[in-house]
């Protein structure tokens, strides 16, 4: 699982899940850029990363706008000449309503991070991979791609279109040396899962009682399973949905 000198590429790298992963790849010797809208944020990342001895390089960028995700991985190329990895990690947090209650601003803004954001990031870090013939792809679905929760109908359909994506994008791919794959974490502690919490009105310690292993997963073994889908010790996985949920979903 050693990512030596390999250019990678991390959205929502400035909290949770994506920082835990962009300071991961760091360690494992890649050389990360990432992306987030908090430029505060951001710096607080790159100095975590360049505690770990890698380069790294913060470009602000917003995924639902087709023109700075295509600014964005020419950036990474420029930069660093290819495009080995990339995790497709930058999301939004769902609004809680039954589904007659939920209004089309708000879905439409959920889809144009969760949805329409995932497919301009793997349209452009595609298009790098395929001159290079190689390429590892991993996007954050959740287990709300796979199975489904009450009140948050648009968020379900947005999980579960990541995995389709993900899976329709392996099969294109899968004889041209690129592999995408999917992640679908359980409850994470992260700064969003925090005011999910807050919106549900329940504790940390009351939702950790729900699984199996008896508490939540934080982001930093979330982190790890994306470093193995992106090395060549996954070299014989593509397409597929890994769940990391402490048991949750077989429960």
């Amino acid at each position: 699982m050693i990512l030596q000198d390999k250019v990678v590429l991390v959205t929502g790298g400035t909290s949770g899940i994506g920082r835990a992963t962009a300071i991961a790849f760091g360690a494992a010797g890649a050389k990360v850029v990432f992306s987030g809208r908090g430029e505060a944020e951001g710096e607080k990342t790159a100095k975590l990363i360049r505690e770990t001895g890698a380069e790294c390089l913060y470009v602000r960028s917003d995924v639902s706008s087709e023109a700075e995700v295509e600014a964005l991985v020419e950036k990474a190329i420029a930069t660093y000449g290819r495009l080995d990895c990339a995790f497709n990690n930058a999301g939004i947090e769902p609004v809680f309503k039954p589904l007659h209650e939920q209004s089309i601003e708000d879905f439409d803004k959920l889809m144009s991070v969760n949805l329409r954001g995932l497919f301009l990031c793997m349209k452009y870090e595609i298009q790098q991979m395929l001159t290079q013939g190689s390429g590892a792809i991993v996007n954050t679905s959740s287990i709300s791609g796979l199975i489904a929760f009450p009140q948050v109908s648009p968020d379900i359909a947005s999980k579960h279109a990541v995995m389709g994506l993900t899976k329709a994008a392996a099969l294109d791919y899968a004889k041209q040396g690129i592999r995408i794959n999917g992640i679908n974490p359980g409850f994470i502690a992260t700064e969003m899962n925090d005011r999910i919490l807050e919106q549900l009105g329940t504790t940390i310690d009351s939702f950790a009682s729900t699984v199996p292993m008896g508490r939540v997963g934080q982001a930093e073994e979330i982190a790890q399973a994306v470093i193995f889908l992106c090395s060549d010790a996954a070299s014989y996985i593509t397409g597929q949905p890994l769940a990391i949920d402490g048991g949750y979903t077989v429960s």
